[in-house]
């Protein structure tokens, strides 16, 4: 992938002469060829990364990327990949290779090989240490053409695969084919004798030696069973995921990360909070949401509602099912059957379940005809759809077969698409940070090999789409081949308060819709023309946005979203009145307020509070009655004293309605005084 276009500081360019190596170019200049900053690779004027044994045949200024750059770290992480797949050989002889590529914060390899334990993944660990060590080189070899690649891995069925096929996997799963139509393999050189120690098919680039892996900075993770090009229709493979680091504090930075994910997975603090559960008599994939749930859910859906109305939004409904024919002349029948349900037969016609919104909300444009005087016209819905994931990617509420998105579709003049994709992409990021995000990146996802329109229509979207971007002075980085087949898009991604990336809103340019149902305007000067649309998701859904923000706030969701924002506890039972009294008028002002009247002593009704992350705790005693008085007690275990009854409502009141989104632990106690 090129690198991100972004404002961002990059290393300085290193001229490497003809003749020379990348390697003798990076090192006369100085650059560190070991250690945690290493320059591990080059970028050649194309943006492709290059081994540092690359020799050009005419001098070229090259970027040298460190080992703890995003690409860097690919590299890193694809070589420990040969690493392991050459330990898993030598210790079981057998085993058959699959693909290796890097992923996020880790690798895995997919093998032929029995069932696999977890004293395995020591005995593996152990071996990639000693080849570790030994500081194996890595060199890139060209076959001469495919007859050859067949001869030297007639063992290995499954890459024969790949070179027969030369493609078909999702670009997730990383082709392990040469750039450019190349077959390349690389062999893992013993670094005294020069004997190959181990070779695989691979595209690259790698590691000049193995002596740039830190051992300490490497960890196996798990195994998973995963099929052969993620068909069941293929064998079932043993993968195995690892992650590595530059160095063992990093390794140890990502293991206390994870050990903070698993505290705030949002299926457990579902459970826990009691917001939603998955039924086994509904079945996999689907969700129900509890009362508390429902809370969070309808503040999401009114602040995103409000905001939409005041950026000139209108709200639609459409239904769930469908005849097929809707999904005929949308294409998504020929593009995209195999992730929707099974259709329905009724009354002599076939009905789906709708996997998208953008084909209802084009039938209701089309209802009528449009003049340009109302374009862009900006359509709006929280509308449910279904869509049959695999059971083993179903994940919470963050991967869902049924699920709801905040879907809009926007259809403007070519003369408009440019200030239309700008105020949208700021209008995505603004709302974002109302909900606490605030850390954000894109990608631009471009034109794919199976794709449907003309390649100028597309150049046109594509180009738009950056320029959005660069107006919103976002980073991003470019998916060479990763847009849908109708269009490309951006989606922007997040951080959430561990570090963590999610990928969020979605936008896409569409030019073929508009064709497939025979859209159009009257322009100004009379003529019939064909507007563009817009496609955006902006919580991608809401389900998943829910998911996303309990993990982020760990749960302890900010008052203006806490499904209970105050719990009164009196000290004795005889105080609860006097608390019901004060939960009235808080109630007056739409603050979700109650009173433990449980039998639980005073101290066990604090604690369950804490547990359920309710922001304030309101107590009373003798004194707070008699004085007309709460004692409020914080998430964070700060307390604040004798406040006086209209002065606490105007405080909670304060609190809940300016929207804050401080973090999980933050002191919601006011400045002394």
């Amino acid at each position: 992938m090129p690198a991100p276009r972004t404002a961002a500081a990059v290393a300085e360019p290193v001229v490497v002469p003809a003749g020379t190596t990348a390697a003798d170019a990076v090192a006369a200049a100085g650059m560190p060829m070991t250690g945690p900053r290493a320059v591990v690779v080059v970028r050649d004027p194309d943006g492709r990364l290059r081994d540092l044994s690359w020799a050009p045949e005419a001098e070229v200024a090259v970027e040298p990327v460190s080992v703890d750059s995003p690409d860097g770290l690919n590299v890193l992480r694809h070589s420990t990949a040969h690493v392991l797949a050459q330990a898993m050989q030598d210790l079981h002889p057998q085993a058959k290779l699959g693909i290796g590529p890097p992923v996020e914060n880790g690798f895995y390899y997919d093998f032929d090989v029995p069932p696999l334990h977890p004293e395995d993944l020591d005995k593996l660990e152990a071996r990639m240490r000693e080849i570790i060590k030994s500081g194996q080189r890595f060199r890139r070899r060209q076959f001469a053409d495919v007859a050859q690649a067949r001869a030297e891995l007639a063992g290995e069925p499954y890459k024969l695969d790949l070179i027969d096929s030369s493609g078909g996997f999702e670009a997730s799963e990383v082709m392990e084919l040469g750039g450019g139509g190349e077959l390349t393999v690389y062999d893992n050189l013993d670094p005294a004798t020069g004997e190959v120690r181990w070779s695989d098919l691979c595209r690259g680039p790698h590691l000049p030696s193995t002596r740039l892996i830190d051992p300490r900075g490497v960890k196996l993770m798990r195994t998973a069973a995963a099929y052969w090009r993620g068909s069941e229709a293929n064998p079932q493979l043993q993968r195995v995921y690892g992650t590595a680091w530059p160095t063992k504090d990093g390794l140890g930075s990502y293991l206390r990360m994870l050990e903070e994910a698993a505290r705030r997975d949002h299926r457990r603090l579902g459970a826990e909070l009691d917001l939603f559960s998955f039924p086994e008599e509904i079945g996999s994939g689907l969700a129900v949401f509890h009362p508390k749930g429902g809370v969070i859910r309808r503040e999401l859906e009114d602040y995103s509602r409000r905001r939409h109305e005041d950026s000139g939004y209108e709200f639609v409904n459409t239904p769930h099912i469908t005849k097929a024919q809707l999904f005929k002349t949308s294409g998504h029948l020929d593009w995209y059957a195999d992730g929707m349900y099974p259709p329905m037969q009724m009354e002599g016609a076939e009905y789906y379940l709708k996997p998208m919104n953008c084909p209802f909300h084009t039938l209701i444009y089309r209802a009528r005809g449009r003049s340009y005087r109302e374009l862009p016209l900006r359509l709006f819905e929280f509308g449910g759809v279904y869509r049959y994931e695999k059971s083993g990617v179903v994940h919470g509420v963050t991967r869902l077969r049924g699920f709801t998105q905040d879907d809009a579709h926007i259809y403007c003049t070519p003369e408009q698409l440019q200030d239309e994709l700008a105020s949208l992409l700021q209008f995505v990021l603004d709302l974002l940070r109302d909900y606490g995000l605030t850390e954000f990146e894109a990608e631009l996802a471009t034109r794919p090999e199976r794709f449907v329109g003309k390649p100028e229509e597309w150049d046109v979207a594509e180009a738009a789409l950056e320029q959005a971007l660069r107006r919103a002075g976002l980073a991003y980085r470019i998916g060479e081949g990763e847009g849908t087949f109708y269009a490309p898009k951006i989606d922007v991604h997040c951080r959430d308060a561990i570090g963590r990336s999610w990928q969020l809103s979605t936008m896409q340019v569409d030019f073929q819709t508009p064709v497939r149902f025979g859209l159009e305007y009257q322009a100004a000067d009379g003529s019939r023309q064909q507007p563009y649309m817009i496609h955006r998701a902006l919580f991608g859904s809401i389900e998943r946005f829910f998911g996303i923000l309990t993990e982020h706030y760990a749960g302890a969701f900010p008052a203006w979203l806490a499904p209970v924002q105050v719990v009164g506890i009196p000290i004795r039972d005889d105080h609860a009145g006097y608390l019901s009294a004060f939960v009235d008028r808080l109630r007056a002002e739409r603050i979700r307020a109650e009173v433990d009247t449980s039998g639980e002593r005073m101290q066990k009704k604090i604690r369950t509070a804490q547990q359920q992350k309710v922001p304030f705790m309101a107590i009373a005693g003798d004194a707070d009655v008699a004085g007309g008085t709460v004692s409020f007690r914080y998430r964070d275990g700060s307390q604040r004293n004798g406040v006086p009854l209209d002065e606490a409502v105007a405080h909670v009141v304060e609190v809940v309605r300016s929207r804050t989104n401080a973090g999980p632990s933050a002191d919601l106690t006011p400045e002394a005084g």
